[in-house]
């Protein structure tokens, strides 16, 4: 028997038993039944704990570092690692809240109604690497000054960045995914029957959701991440599952960090967010997300 044939039969025997809450037969992303109040838990209550976290993880960095503003947008190594791990743990506390109050099976909220794809995410993973590394090169090439970048340079600095990047980066871009795209956006969409406006209200509130949280007070980098949202989102309806937006953010986030490691002078670089930090150049990361999107619908649609 087939792992998907078992999942299935999993999913069927669930509903009606104690995972009555999970509709397989409706779309991954708007497959979930709950009282109109825990979707509004699994959105406020992991955003105040990631908050509180990273938080008190920076004053103890601050401590250590013996540093005079812990919260400025500078990220040292140690308060690179902070938040990365911060993001990563409220990941798994969303997952697992959602599992608590909606009596949901973990697994669902990973891929529905199919198992999870790790042969799928490694390839996912390969597309978002050749893409973002187009975009790199694209902004690179016509406003290499957009992004912040100053030389390059190589040092101590340069060198536990990179391997916090390495290491711990992936962890956070899965934990936002699984934050926003495996419980804020069917948690969103449960509040509505229809599959298609469950599914348009929970893009809507996880990518705008999103967009929030990460601070951003310019207009061009929060349209952009609401872009990141959107796309995430549709990728993973689209393929019935998280693998394919967890590979592009990790990809994103990974060749991101990773250039802007290299080309800070040999220093650590901030994640200034405020007015005036994002402009047009930005479009060119936008291409990149819809390109990820449709070659995500063109594969799917040849393996089903």
């Amino acid at each position: 028997m087939s792992k998907e044939k078992r999942f299935k039969m999993e999913n069927a025997a669930a509903e009606g038993g104690s995972f009555k809450n999970v509709d397989s037969t409706k779309p991954f992303g708007a497959h979930l039944r709950m009282s109109w109040w825990k979707p509004l838990a699994v959105i406020v209550v992991p955003s105040l704990l990631m908050v509180v976290l990273q938080v008190l993880l920076y004053q103890v960095v601050g401590l250590i570092e013996g540093s005079a503003d812990p919260m400025s947008p500078t990220l040292t190594p140690l308060k690179f690692l902070a938040a990365n791990v911060s993001i990563a743990a409220t990941g798994v506390l969303s997952i697992l809240l959602l599992v608590w109050i909606a009596k949901v099976p973990w697994r669902s909220l990973i891929s529905s109604p199919r198992t999870f794809d790790t042969r799928r995410l490694v390839q996912y993973l390969i597309v978002a690497a050749v893409l973002v590394g187009v975009g790199i090169v694209v902004i690179a090439l016509v406003a290499p000054e957009a992004p912040g970048w100053s030389t390059f340079g190589f040092t101590g600095t340069t060198i536990a960045m990179l391997v916090i990047t390495f290491l711990t980066t992936p962890l956070q871009s899965a934990g936002e995914e699984l934050m926003y795209r495996s419980a804020v956006m069917p948690a969103a969409a449960s509040w509505v029957r229809s599959v298609r406006p469950a599914l348009f209200l929970g893009i809507g509130v996880s990518s705008l959701h999103f967009a929030v949280m990460h601070g951003a007070f310019d207009p061009w980098l929060f349209g952009y991440l609401f872009v990141i949202g959107v796309s995430t989102g549709l990728m993973t309806i689209i393929s019935r599952g998280i693998e394919a937006s967890i590979a592009f953010h990790v990809a994103n986030n990974v060749m991101m960090g990773t250039v802007n490691t290299l080309m800070a002078g040999g220093k650590v670089y901030a994640l200034d967010r405020s007015t005036e930090t994002g402009d047009a150049s930005l479009l060119i990361l936008v291409a990149v997300n819809v390109a990820m999107v449709a070659l995500v619908w063109m594969r799917e649609r040849r393996a089903r």
